[in-house]
């Protein structure tokens, strides 16, 4: 990034990246967890294209503020940046990132490590979600829902509402034939 010396970042604001494809209560249980310990805290909605979302970028938006509606130093915005660039903009001094299993943590100490390369004047703090969830993730919800299960306990009801009107008039995952909704 230059001989210039980065400026100084307030390690008082976080920043959450991912695609919230869509958010969990995994997701939501990091982010209320994390509050308390920072002024500001922005999740950052990716807009990731190399992962080809199931919702839009604007849909994932408004479902993660939907979500977080109770955290009054939370702060929803989406990005199609570098995230070190989105971080330099945001002034943050912290990149939030959750550990779900040990599974999780070789491919986010390499992220964790480019980004201190990059962005040397940020820290990567790594949480790890409540035991109850643990298990989540936004593929395996996205999956479930896709394929008429309950999803109510892994998301925010606007989530789950949300995930039913998308599969709504579908088709099951790897099935030619409309599914019946139950009503």
């Amino acid at each position: 990034m230059g001989s210039r010396k980065p400026a100084r970042a307030d390690h008082r604001i976080a920043v959450y990246p991912g695609t919230f494809d869509p958010i969990t209560n995994g997701h939501s249980d990091l982010v209320a967890r994390a509050a308390p310990l920072f002024d500001r805290i922005i999740v950052a909605v990716a807009r990731s294209t190399s992962k080809a979302p199931g919702f839009a970028l604007e849909e994932r938006i408004g479902l993660a503020r939907t979500a977080l509606a109770g955290l009054p130093n939370v702060e929803v915005r989406g990005f199609d940046t570098l995230l070190a660039q989105f971080v330099v903009e945001c002034n943050a001094g912290v990149i939030l990132r959750g550990l779900r299993a040990v599974s999780d943590f070789e491919y986010e100490f390499q992220l964790a490590s480019m980004n201190r390369h990059l962005i040397p004047q940020a820290e990567t703090l790594f949480l790890t979600p409540a035991e109850t969830y643990s298990f989540i993730s936004s593929s395996l919800v996205r999956e479930i829902a896709n394929l008429g299960g309950d999803v109510s306990g892994f998301v925010h009801p606007a989530v789950q509402k949300a995930l039913r009107q998308r599969w709504r008039n579908g088709t099951r995952a790897g099935s030619a034939t409309p599914r019946k909704q139950p009503r």
